[in-house]
């Protein structure tokens, strides 16, 4: 028998567990790309990833109105960023992205819930975002609202997200498509860097 490789990850017990494990290489590669855009080099570069944002909440803003998954992910719609995205784009003076057909509209449910977990976790590294964008005089009360952490916490805030995530009742199938959905957010918010950064 062979040994256990040191370097392997237990099972995932969790939903959220395995999204991360199965999205991981997807995620990573998009955090480097990020931060190859020079984020903080200037709030001219800061605004391309403010719009970068923008773009990617405003394909799934309508999810955060879905009642059906209002109904799986309490208190859905306060966890709505759109607006604070776009304030922190005014703040920074430039005009929102123009408009384009979302691409999360019509997503069956468990897909739309790997969406939301992609959304929902960029919160738990926006609050390092949200440090450095300090360095730049921006902050809660401007050009980085959308970064700051919830009151309850950020750490509290996705909790609460994971829990309700891995409460769902759903079958293998749904199972597969909701790391579909996660892989499909974190591709087109990729797509979203190559054009604000290209």
């Amino acid at each position: 028998m062979n040994a256990p490789d040191a370097l392997s990850e237990p099972l995932a017990a969790t939903r959220s567990q395995r999204l991360k494990a199965a999205t991981r290489a997807t995620h990573d590669r998009l955090d480097r790309r990020i931060m190859a855009g020079d984020i903080f080099a200037s709030r001219e570069r800061f605004a391309r990833f403010v719009r970068v944002q923008y773009r990617f909440h405003r394909d799934i803003d309508a999810l955060y109105a879905d009642p059906a998954l209002d109904a799986l992910l309490p208190e859905l719609d306060a966890r709505r960023r759109l607006g604070q995205i776009a304030s922190d784009l005014g703040d920074l003076g430039h005009p929102l992205p123009p408009a384009a057909a979302p691409a999360a509209a019509a997503l069956p449910l468990a897909q739309a819930l790997g969406w939301l977990y992609v959304a929902e976790g960029s919160n738990l590294g926006g609050s390092v975002l949200y440090k450095l964008a300090a360095k730049l005089g921006l902050d809660r009360g401007f050009g980085a609202r959308h970064l700051a952490a919830h009151p309850d916490g950020v750490a509290r805030h996705w909790r609460q997200f994971t829990a309700a995530l891995d409460g769902a009742a759903l079958d293998a199938r749904q199972e597969g498509d909701v790391i579909a959905g996660a892989e499909a957010a974190f591709r087109r918010v990729r797509g979203h860097v190559e054009e604000e950064f290209a």
